[in-house]
């Protein structure tokens, strides 16, 4: 069973937030702008909260699966207690979408990276992964680099765990990408803070009541509630009289308006920039085709996906032990990211399948459809002649 226990620790909470708020106070005086950009505050940032959610959820919905190798090269989904975790439920209150997402969502957002527990039960068999908070993880390495993990419990006290109980995903370098992009993200929320401020309670005039002689100031207020009657509230849209020679002269934007909205823009693509993810992923669409769009969902997979994806199965591989890493290898499938183009893909099928890669079936299965008689045969079907190829059942069906 789980070891947590159901008593709280009051000093244990105070000095957590004791903690929460000397980080607080640092990350306020770490950027430029002086404003805290916390992992909390930074997801107050709307291209920093979507940017975290396009890495997270794209990651989170590709399916994570064990192979098995085969002694003629290939390889096939593998039967072991692990491969059921990481593709269908890691627990029995947690989907292994959620999982993969929340995990990936904690090493953006936290320095140490993501942890879970591998709670093991009949000698060693991996019963259920159990997400931990990384707050509550503290890793330790000896001379070597061999990492060992304390985890604090709720209760009090801490519990000890070997690298080969915890799934641990690490940030390279061991500083996150918010952080990272701290001065990115704190000078967005100074400019969205002084747009605000402009926008909010006609904080911006819309122009000037100029006088030709020096007002006293009961006129002034006169003249200013006399204006507001005939500007505001149930009155808006009335006529002002403006008297002793008074003229009204309306504001436009300068120039100097106008740069500090596309300086707004430019921290927009400076925050994707930091956070691996294209303009266009975060709906920055000013600059998007629909060639380009396309081209840098594929960048967005080769670039800045597939690295996790090399680091997440690094570390699933670890749970397994020495005489099962030979055997079996962890692995994710990206086909859901490179299948959006219908024309591309059926054209790719078709030269992978006359080029004698996949055969008939082997594309089928990718496409969720059943195989059908003959289709396990490798032929080109462009020299091939008098092939009999018998459509399958659902088909003829679908076609009907």
């Amino acid at each position: 069973m789980w070891p947590w226990t159901s008593r709280k620790d009051a000093a244990a909470d105070d000095a957590k937030s004791l903690d929460a708020l000397a980080e607080f106070f640092a990350a306020a005086g770490a950027t430029s702008s002086a404003i805290a950009v916390t992992p909390l505050k930074a997801l107050e940032c709307a291209p920093v909260a979507r940017a975290v959610s396009v890495r997270s959820e794209t990651l989170g919905v590709l399916p994570l699966h064990l192979y098995r190798r085969l002694e003629d090269g290939g390889k096939e989904r593998a039967d072991h207690p692990l491969a059921d975790l990481l593709s269908n439920r890691p627990n029995g209150w947690t989907s292994a979408p959620q999982f993969l997402m929340e995990m990936e969502r904690d090493t953006l957002l936290n320095d140490a990276g993501a942890f879970a527990v591998a709670n093991r039960v009949d000698g060693g068999r991996i019963h259920e992964l159990i997400r931990l908070k990384p707050e509550t993880v503290t890793v330790e390495t000896d001379f070597g680099g061999e990492p060992r993990y304390l985890v604090s419990q709720r209760g009090g006290g801490q519990r000890t765990y070997r690298w080969q109980d915890i799934l641990h995903i690490p940030n390279i370098g061991g500083v996150c990408p918010i952080k990272q992009a701290r001065e990115a993200i704190g000078l967005f929320r100074a400019m969205e803070g002084h747009a605000g401020r402009i926008f909010a309670n006609g904080g911006r005039p819309s122009g000037v009541l100029k006088a030709t002689r020096k007002l006293s100031p009961d006129v002034i207020a006169r003249l200013k509630a006399s204006w507001s009657r005939a500007h505001a509230g149930d009155e808006s849209g009335g006529t002002a009289i403006l008297e002793d020679g008074m003229d009204w002269q309306a504001l436009s934007f300068s120039s100097v308006d106008n740069q500090f909205h596309e300086l707004r823009g430019f921290q927009v693509t400076e925050i994707a920039r930091a956070l691996g993810v294209p303009p266009t992923l975060i709906f920055d669409l000013g600059r998007a085709t629909w060639a380009n769009a396309a081209e840098m969902a594929q960048a967005f997979l080769t670039f800045t996906l597939l690295a996790r994806l090399r680091l997440w199965c690094g570390a699933v591989s670890r749970l397994l032990s020495p005489e099962e890493q030979r055997e079996l290898v962890p692995e994710f499938v990206v086909d859901g990211i490179v299948m959006a183009d219908i024309a591309k893909r059926f054209a790719a099928y078709a030269s992978a399948i006359s080029s004698k890669i996949l055969n008939p079936n082997e594309v089928r299965s990718m496409e969720n459809r059943p195989p059908y008689p003959g289709g396990d045969r490798f032929e080109n079907p462009n020299t091939t002649s008098g092939a009999n190829i018998v459509p399958a059942k659902n088909d003829v069906e679908d076609a009907a």
